[in-house]
């Protein structure tokens, strides 16, 4: 007797863990520019002095976190929330180049957030609702 097996998508608990991990990363880093800008950016800034408000991207980033946070429960009920999550990262990205870019200039710091803190994460949070909207899709035809 031969078996068939059925090659339908699923959403494994990995997944999940990436968009925890994501979430709280993400809401990290806002509430340390919510509370911390002015430290910060003169970090990213390589010791100069820089005089900023942060505030109100901090609050931003700490909302962006908590959508994607809140996603890994129920990715597919809640697939719009890693959407959200992807544009507010794009969105917090072309923020910082017009707002603080001027402020802080290009150097290793300023790069390192761009790239670890902002752009790196578009690449698991496309996938991940790539293969979310494959699953819901499935389970809609089913």
């Amino acid at each position: 007797m031969e078996q068939q097996t059925e090659n339908h998508p699923t959403f494994g608990m990995p997944l999940r863990g990436i968009l925890l991990l994501c979430g709280i990363y993400t809401f990290v880093w806002g509430a340390f520019f919510r509370w911390f800008g002015d430290a910060l950016l003169s970090w990213l800034a390589m010791g100069e002095t820089i005089d900023a408000s942060t505030t109100i991207y901090g609050t931003i980033g700490m909302l962006i976190g908590a959508c994607i946070f809140l996603s890994a429960f129920y990715p597919l009920s809640w697939i719009y929330f890693i959407a959200v999550g992807i544009m507010g990262k794009l969105g917090s990205s072309i923020w910082f180049l017009i707002a603080y870019l001027d402020l802080v200039g290009w150097n290793k710091r300023s790069i390192f957030h761009m790239v670890f803190n902002e752009w790196i994460w578009l690449i698991p949070l496309c996938i991940i609702l790539y293969k979310a909207k494959q699953v819901k899709d499935y389970l809609k035809n089913l």
